[in-house]
């Protein structure tokens, strides 16, 4: 007798426990969740996003989303859908059951306005088939105080501001205004509820696991304003020789000048006793290793991709951001993870053969340094890109010119990678922080 096929819908509270201890094992963690973070769950999450699968009344798949902003290149605040806690138990594998909680929960973002979903893949080759498309990578260094060249005797910023040492509730009450100030300034970055920084800062903790107080350091202008803050741990290590070994680990350095991020890597580097610095996730462009006199001694030890987009509503998204230079191009979308999406709830094609607001179709884009206009159209396309490569180039990741190099973009009409790729071109490189 075929097996049934399990159910997928959203939970309720009293499934919750059930449903963490299917989110641990997918994770590999401990199976039994900690009852104190069953509570707090079943209180915290929306449960109308949260998805389990079902088989014999036990769940074997876990899917959850949250509302998000992602900021686009120029600095504009759009609507994100936000996935996370995605596992499939490994007794039923390869058997729909993500395709299935991803299409459900794609068309709802859709239907409330997000313009797009976002995620932290663990693998890479699982998310391309949704349409999503890696749109920020990440770089994490490790630094060799003793080979950098930076000056022993470092007293403080030669710039005129300070650094100070603060406490857990002084992050807590300059800490998000901060980082609104930087996240509007960095595309690629996300938004911090108050749960951030309230574990952030000790001021609430994850039930079953260990706080450990970290330092907090805070970078002030001359004019006395916060313009950058630090936040790192330190181990206890030391040599045969009673040499100190100490290492650094920076969780946490964003600042909105570029003295502020100056001051605050010197000063990470300065402390006595460390002899190494890790310095977390940093964008792949990172100023850290030619602010130190020998770039050499930071050594690269992770380059990888990071955050991945799917474009939801290509119209909405393309206006949101601003482009480098004037122009005008015609793209065409293959969009088939939106159409089957679509085809997954039970969605009609629309009149035209399009699948909702990003299934397929050709898009007049009209951009320049202070706005675009993106009207659909049925003009020939001057290049034609997958959902995935379109959220690369969105926000700034990929290059046109590359993508066609790869085969992963046609050009329809010579020349129009390049003008893409002028369009497209940001001075930085996208940066998202923050794991969710």
């Amino acid at each position: 007798m075929p097996a049934a096929t399990p159910e997928v819908r959203t939970i309720d509270e009293s499934e919750v426990a059930d449903w963490s201890r299917a989110l641990n094992t997918g994770f590999l963690r401990p199976p039994k969740p900690h009852p104190e973070a069953v509570a707090e769950r079943a209180a915290r999450f929306d449960l109308t996003r949260t998805r389990g699968a079902f088989d014999e009344g036990r769940c074997v798949a876990t899917f959850r989303s949250v509302p998000q902003l992602l900021t686009a290149v120029g600095g504009a605040p759009v609507r994100a859908d936000a996935v996370t806690n995605v596992t499939v138990s490994p007794t039923h594998r390869r058997r729909g059951l993500l395709s299935r909680m991803m299409a459900a929960d794609l068309a709802e973002a859709r239907e409330r306005g997000d313009v797009v979903a976002t995620l932290i893949a663990s693998e890479y080759p699982i998310y391309g088939r949704y349409g999503f498309g890696p749109a920020a990578a990440l770089a994490d260094w490790e630094v060799d105080v003793a080979r950098a060249g930076l000056d022993p005797r470092w007293r403080g910023p030669a710039c005129g501001g300070r650094i100070d040492l603060v406490d857990g509730p002084d992050v807590l009450k300059l800490g998000p205004e901060l980082h609104d100030r930087f996240r509007a300034r960095q595309h690629g970055a996300i938004d911090r509820d108050e749960r951030w920084w309230r574990l952030a800062t000790g001021q609430e903790t994850v039930p079953g696991e260990p706080w450990t107080e970290p330092f907090h350091a805070v970078y002030r202008s001359a004019a006395g304003e916060v313009e950058g803050l630090l936040t790192y741990r330190a181990d206890d290590v030391w040599g045969d020789a009673k040499q100190p070994l100490n290492t650094a680990t920076v969780d946490d350095l964003i600042a909105v000048t570029p003295a502020a991020e100056r001051a605050l890597w010197h000063y990470v580097c300065s402390i006595d006793w460390i002899t190494r610095i890790r310095t977390g996730h940093r964008a792949t462009d990172d100023l850290l290793p030619l602010l130190l006199p020998n770039p050499r001694a930071a050594r690269a030890v992770t380059r990888s991709d990071w955050l991945w987009v799917r474009i939801l509503d290509v119209v909405r998204a393309l206006e949101a951001r601003t482009y480098a230079t004037a122009g005008t191009l015609v793209l065409e979308i293959v969009d088939a993870a939106g159409r089957a999406d679509a085809a997954a709830v039970g969605v009609p094609p629309s009149p035209s053969g399009h699948w909702g607001r990003a299934g397929g179709s050709r898009y007049r884009l009209e951009a320049g340094p202070d706005g675009a206009s993106c009207t659909p159209t049925t003009e020939a396309p001057a290049l034609t890109l997958g959902a995935g490569e379109l959220a690369a180039l969105w926000l700034g990741e990929e290059s046109p010119v590359r993508l066609a190099a790869l085969d992963r973009l046609v050009e329809h009409r010579p020349g129009a990678a390049t003008t893409a790729d002028l369009l497209f071109r940001t001075a930085r490189r996208p940066w998202c922080p923050d794991l969710f």
